[in-house]
């Protein structure tokens, strides 16, 4: 099983690019703050996501640095070659799922983007009374 769930903020603007093909693909960095810190030790780790195609396009126009969102995916790994000849090694998260949990600039508090679905769930507060159970 490879499942990687995450919460945390984006340290800088996303990066959307396009593949040789025209694939959308948008990477950031998510920074998740630690559950036990230690004095020394740093209170976050940084951790590399990658979304594709629509999702891609979503994620670079409604986040920003700062932005607060739940990531849900798989933790991948590969190698390449950079133009020195060094193999570089990386560690990703390749996002499935990316819920946003911060206030943006339009007027949804929050929503939710799929993978899967293709569009944006929008968020709707529910009173006690509501629920069924």
């Amino acid at each position: 099983m490879n499942r990687v769930v995450l919460i945390g903020r984006l340290t800088k603007e996303p990066e959307l690019k396009s593949t040789t093909g025209g694939t959308s693909v948008c990477a950031f960095t998510l920074a998740v703050d630690r559950r036990f810190k230690q004095e020394g030790q740093p209170q976050a780790d940084f951790i590399s996501i990658v979304t594709w195609k629509g999702q891609a396009e979503n994620c670079a126009k409604y986040l920003h640095k700062g932005s607060q969102v739940g990531i849900c995916g798989s933790l991948q790994t590969r190698t390449y070659d950079d133009k020195n000849g060094n193999k570089v090694y990386v560690t990703e998260v390749n996002a499935e799922e990316v819920q946003f949990l911060s206030k943006g600039n339009n007027e949804a508090e929050s929503g939710s983007i799929s993978s899967h679905s293709g569009f944006e769930a929008q968020m709707t507060p529910v009173e006690d009374e509501e629920i069924p159970f």
